[in-house]
């Protein structure tokens, strides 16, 4: 049975990243976007525009179980799009890199998508939808800086 209404939740909308611009795209597309921020980061932005949204902290279990239960009541039990955006960046040198801070990105990007598809994959698997996990090239791609270029 072919529905007529998308339904799109995207992590990680604050203001001015890619995470609203999605939604925002999507909202224009005729689909209804979920956005999500985080707890305590502003969201006047994604109201101003009409979006709907959630507070989501993807490193907890219970924030994300809150989530799906409103994002079920939007969308009665089907979600067409999840776009895990939501994420931090950690760059320092090897010998003054915070173990901490690198664990809580791994818990942010690595670990917070893992969560959120275990959460929804029920959701995204009856509407035949698709996972979107948005990453950077920075794993990848080795960022030249002072330090490598420092006694060429």
């Amino acid at each position: 049975m072919a529905h007529e209404k998308k339904y799109a939740v995207v992590t990680g909308c604050g203001r001015g990243g890619i995470g609203e611009a999605l939604v925002t795209e999507y909202t224009r597309r005729g689909v209804h976007a979920i956005a999500t921020v985080l707890p305590n980061e502003a969201s006047d932005h994604l109201s101003s525009a009409g979006i709907t949204f959630f507070a989501l902290d993807v490193t907890d279990e219970q924030s994300i179980v809150a989530l799906k239960a409103s994002v079920q009541k939007v969308t009665g039990g089907r979600l067409d799009v999840l776009v895990n955006c939501a994420g931090i960046a950690y760059t320092m040198t090897a010998i003054d890199t915070d173990v901490a801070a690198v664990q809580r990105m791994f818990n942010i990007n690595l670990f917070g998508p893992m969560r959120m598809v275990r959460s929804f994959h029920d959701m995204i698997i009856r509407a035949k939808g698709a996972i979107v996990n948005i990453g950077s090239i920075g794993g990848i791609i080795p960022i030249l800086g002072r330090f490598a270029v420092e006694d060429v």
